[in-house]
């Protein structure tokens, strides 16, 4: 995806034309709600947002982050753009851009009291687009194709105010959601399940390491097994009906005291089980393995570059 250099930050208000101008135009139109009906190169085709049509012809050259509207013959920049959607002047517009700031912005860090006091409501779910979320899957070495295939970028509210995160849908149709600065889930939480027909299954305790296997799992051309993304190492004792029906049941949970526990557990009761934390030793997790086994890759590339 293209990196929008000029994308503002959160903690600064627009006071010009010239900042507004350096606002994606794609992301911008994602917080109105509005998702491009295809993709081709840096050209992304709408519906028209400033009439109706059953034909996409509204097109953002995200290049040159400029919009152009086949059926009105119009175009132009974000500006010229709020000025028709909104029916506003200019200078209105920039208003209206700082007055809903939070909409097109990464959220603040929030504490875990305010998160959990909180209640989420998801607003709605759509392709991977912004360059926030996709920079942050970068950082954490997952390939946006992986996180495309497993993934919704949702939309969501916390008081009165809406974001935006990275969902992993539940078996229940929750969604897990994650940026940079949130980790917590809509309700009624639940595991995930993928079913392939195999007689192993791979047990996670969180998305991001089911991605980092599957990224893993296609660079080594490895069998795929069925899996189970926990989303909370709560449901491990319920997920273990499911976990009986095979053979083989590989255990790949985060190596603290509780994710360690967990897996002891499970080995005392059935040879069937296995811990494969061994993989990533002296890691947090799987994720945390595959950040740092990469950043040394291509530390080592660079070397003999």
């Amino acid at each position: 995806m293209k990196k929008n250099s000029g994308v503002m930050k959160a903690e600064q208000n627009i006071s010009s034309f010239k900042e507004a101008k350096q606002i994606d135009l794609v992301e911008y139109l994602s917080t109105l709600g509005f998702e491009p009906a295809k993709i081709r190169n840096n050209d992304y085709w709408y519906l028209s947002p400033l009439r109706d049509e059953k034909t996409p012809s509204f097109k953002v050259d995200r290049k040159i982050n400029y919009w152009y509207d086949h059926g009105l013959g119009k175009g132009g920049n974000i500006i010229d753009f709020g000025m028709l959607y909104f029916n506003c002047t200019g200078t209105e517009f920039i208003k209206k851009l700082n007055s809903n700031f939070s909409l097109h912005q990464p959220i603040k860090a929030f504490s875990a009291k305010e998160t959990a006091e909180t209640k989420i409501i998801v607003l709605g779910d759509f392709m991977l687009s912004s360059t926030h979320l996709t920079n942050y899957l970068t950082k954490r070495k997952i390939p946006f194709d992986i996180a495309d295939k497993y993934c919704r970028e949702v939309r969501y509210q916390m008081s009165d105010k809406v974001y935006y995160g990275i969902g992993f849908k539940t078996d229940s149709g929750s969604f897990e959601i994650r940026n940079p600065f949130l980790k917590s889930a809509s309700s009624p939480k639940s595991i995930t399940t993928f079913k392939n027909g195999s007689n192993e299954v791979s047990v996670f305790e969180g998305f991001f390491d089911f991605l980092s296997y599957k990224f893993l799992e296609e660079k080594n051309s490895l069998p795929n097994t069925d899996y189970i993304v926990l989303n909370s190492l709560s449901f491990f004792e319920k997920s273990r009906v499911i976990m009986e029906n095979y053979k083989q049941v590989k255990l790949y949970l985060d190596n603290d005291k509780a994710g360690q526990n967990c897996s002891r557990l499970a080995l005392s009761l059935s040879n069937k089980y296995k811990d494969e934390s061994s993989f990533y030793q002296n890691h947090k997790d799987l994720n945390d393995w595959l950040v740092n086994n990469e950043l040394r890759r291509q530390k080592r590339i660079g070397r003999k570059i």
